[in-house]
């Protein structure tokens, strides 16, 4: 979406309450675009669109539901056809995170990675697909993670789940390329947001001395990149997975 000039197009963001998500939220409302926020819970994704609505004047609607419950996904993209019809845009963004060695890891902590990261992510594209085909010149992008891509030590399982949506990502290319539908995925590296926010000091150098730009990303570089696969700019670019790692998988 590149400008506040271009026609607008409706763009639904999973996981906008806050982080990353917001930033990708708050890029395309700023640009003129009718955004959809989406959060597990009714409270805090209604502050949140009604706050990014006075910031931006942009339209801004929310819906809520928790992404590994297809029941819920289905009952929010039927909220999304209420409201606009189509949808132009989708961000796959919801997601948790939780770490620690193989074999340390509980059950429990394990499939709720998966079931919220995997089966989630797909939930949401599949549940997706009828209203992107109404729509005009329709995008997917999904976050996956340089964890899916580069891996670490006691990132196994998270990485996972994130590798899964990066495969999602290439396929979900290949078979919605024919209707007009791009599917593109961003693998963001060590990004400042509450994820990070628990980090003594050492540990945060250390973040920042294994990225070669010196920095940790900001949600709004994610931001960037994300609104860039949804424009027209990119509109010869799918199936890829872009990282926005300050150069960690090198």
């Amino acid at each position: 979406m590149s400008s506040p000039q271009a026609e607008p197009r409706v763009t639904l963001v999973t996981g906008s309450t806050r982080g990353i998500g917001h930033a990708i939220a708050r890029t395309l409302a700023r640009a003129g675009h009718p955004v959809v926020l989406h959060g597990r819970t009714e409270g805090p994704v209604a502050a949140a669109a009604a706050a990014l609505a006075a910031e931006t004047g942009a339209k801004i609607a929310a819906v809520h539901g928790d992404v590994a419950d297809l029941a819920a996904v289905a009952a929010m993209m039927r909220e999304v056809h209420r409201l606009h019809r189509r949808l132009d845009g989708l961000v796959v963004n919801a997601g948790i995170h939780d770490a620690g060695p193989l074999g340390m890891m509980s059950g429990p902590a394990v499939a709720r990675l998966f079931q919220v990261n995997a089966v989630g992510a797909t939930h949401t594209l599949q549940e997706a697909v009828r209203l992107l085909r109404r729509g005009v010149a329709p995008s997917v992008v999904l976050v996956s993670s340089v964890m899916g891509t580069k891996g670490s030590p006691g990132q196994a399982v998270y990485g996972a789940t994130k590798a899964a949506v990066a495969g999602l990502t290439r396929a979900a290319a290949k078979e919605l390329g024919p209707a007009g539908i791009r599917v593109n995925a961003v693998a963001p590296g060590f990004v400042r947001t509450a994820m990070l926010a628990s980090l003594d000091d050492a540990a945060a150098r250390e973040r920042v001395r294994a990225t070669p730009l010196g920095r940790l990303a900001e949600p709004e570089d994610v931001a960037s990149v994300v609104s860039f696969l949804l424009s027209d700019s990119a509109r010869f670019v799918t199936g890829q997975v872009i990282g926005v790692d300050g150069g960690v998988v090198l």
